[in-house]
């Protein structure tokens, strides 16, 4: 039997404009093209239009007529309840064959107060299938009025309750997703635009949730938007990676963190024991931009179309969450269980050298690494006689080499003051007992060389920190820790620790000098 013959009502042969009609109507109708009907014309192939339009269906159709006489049956109500459209077409209700006597009173009253209402109704109804099994369905019932207006029969789409379920289930799913989950939810389409965001995504990526989709990720990730985009295009090619990836990315519109400004443009802030630490220039630019960089933890989801017989892809779910504390504490726990072994592992190489001096460049050796790229030792001179009190002099006396970092051999002080200009953060360090940090302004190649040769520091130098040496109540010079553009700036952190190694300096200085 042909799709065209299983679909047509089965009653008594009338006219064929009278048979194309919908269930049970009486009179002609419209063809399903839109067109005006015609004797011998497109009624063949209207009708099998109408056959592939419901056999296409994923959804179980059946319609009555007015009589309660089944007119249509399609491929997924045969699916389902294994009754063929011959076997259903022209059979009176569904009582015995499709639903129990018992039942099948209940799902006819229902469908008959569907062909009189208005809009669709829904219900759940128990049906037979053909091999005696019972299978719950939820039904869509709507009336078919006929041309005088008066219910000319009723169509009924059904699908089994656990497959509905199933899709609820689904969009509650993405729906809490979108809306309730503690974790960040940012849906990409397959161009790497923003589609969907959730709450805690908005908050995140520093926008709102109605100004974020059709916008790309470099709208809002300033570094870390290759990385993110390399992610999402794998997922997109590839498919889930077997693991959470972390992502570090830097957020582009973060509020600015106003600091304490003094004299000419140079920032000083407060340490936590009250101590000042001198900044010069562009360390508040990267401090900004740490405070923007965020670690991100994430889960990919590829999203596929189910109405596609091969999955398209529609995008990817970002699922992430700032881990960005938790990356800090452990990376500054690593950090300070390294710096802790190389003081330990530096004291004892010192113990074992005869001069003093070469203890404290022992000392600055272990401290180099992992730390700073060059380290200098300025110890301060005593003022001749008839000068000044209160005017700082300091001679060079250990440095590392100007070009590739390495060890800091002691050198021989030539009783040469060095020629640091006033303002000098190695001065400053000795005026305020204290650490000193400073990083150039700009971050160019022959600016940064300008910064360091006016403050005769080696070439590449861009970071310097300066920590002063005091020994039984006395300052005898500076420690200088330099880095070049590879390194961050100096932070707090490390000036605390930088004071640590200048302590330990100072006590061997400390003896060299007394052994003169």
């Amino acid at each position: 039997m042909s799709a065209s013959q299983r679909s047509e009502p089965a009653r008594p042969a009338r006219s064929a404009r009278s048979s194309r009609g919908v269930p049970g109507q009486p009179g002609a109708a419209p063809s399903a093209s839109g067109r005006p009907d015609c004797p011998d014309g497109p009624e063949r192939p209207d009708s099998e239009l109408l056959a592939a339009l419901l056999d296409g269906m994923d959804a179980a159709l059946c319609a009555f007529d007015a009589d309660g006489t089944v007119t249509h049956w399609n491929h997924e109500a045969e699916r389902i309840l294994g009754w063929t459209a011959a076997e259903a077409v022209g059979r009176k209700g569904l009582g015995g064959w499709a639903a129990r006597p018992g039942d099948a009173r209940d799902v006819e009253a229902r469908l008959t107060e569907a062909m009189g209402a208005a809009g669709r109704k829904v219900h759940e109804f128990a049906l037979l299938t053909k091999d005696g099994g019972r299978v719950l369905v939820r039904t869509q019932s709507s009336g078919v009025p006929g041309a005088d207006g008066r219910p000319a029969g009723v169509y009924c789409a059904f699908s089994e309750v656990h497959a509905q379920v199933d899709l609820e289930r689904s969009i509650a799913l993405s729906e809490a997703l979108l809306d309730d989950a503690s974790w960040n939810v940012v849906l990409v389409d397959a161009d790497l635009r923003v589609a969907v965001v959730n709450a805690n995504a908005a908050g995140a990526l520093r926008t709102a949730r109605k100004a974020a989709p059709g916008r790309p990720l470099g709208d809002f990730l300033d570094q870390g938007v290759e990385e993110a985009e390399a992610a999402l295009q794998h997922v997109l090619a590839e498919g889930v990676p077997p693991a959470p990836t972390e992502l570090w990315v830097t957020l582009r519109d973060a509020d600015a963190v106003d600091g304490l400004k003094g004299a000419e443009g140079v920032r000083y802030e407060l340490l936590d024991d009250d101590e000042a630490v001198r900044g010069e220039g562009g360390d508040r630019g990267e401090a900004g931009a740490a405070a923007r960089r965020r670690c991100w933890r994430s889960g990919f989801l590829r999203l596929a179309s189910p109405l596609t017989e091969e999955p398209a892809p529609l995008g990817v779910a970002w699922i992430f969450q700032d881990v960005t504390e938790v990356k800090g504490q452990e990376q500054e726990s690593a950090r300070m269980r390294f710096r802790g072994n190389q003081l330990h592992r530096a004291a004892r190489a010192a113990a074992e050298c005869e001069d003093s001096m070469e203890a404290a460049s022992v000392h600055l050796d272990f401290a180099l690494a992992g730390f700073a790229d060059h380290a200098l030792i300025d110890l301060v001179l005593d003022p001749p006689p008839g000068a000044p009190a209160d005017r700082i002099r300091l001679v060079r006396a250990a440095a590392t080499p100007t070009g590739a970092p390495g060890p800091c051999p002691p050198v021989v002080p030539g009783g040469i003051p060095l020629a640091y200009p006033e303002g000098h953060p190695a001065l400053q360090a000795v005026e305020r007992c204290g650490s000193v940090r400073a990083s150039a302004r700009r971050s160019d190649e022959s600016g940064a060389a300008q910064w360091a040769a006016a403050r005769k520091w080696p070439e590449g130098a861009v970071h310097g920190l300066c920590a002063v040496l005091r020994s039984r109540g006395r300052t005898l010079g500076v420690v200088t820790f330099l880095r070049t553009s590879s390194r961050r700036a100096f932070d707090r952190t490390d000036a605390t620790y930088a004071e640590d190694v200048a302590a330990r300096v100072a006590a061997s200085v400390d003896l060299a000098v007394r052994g003169r």
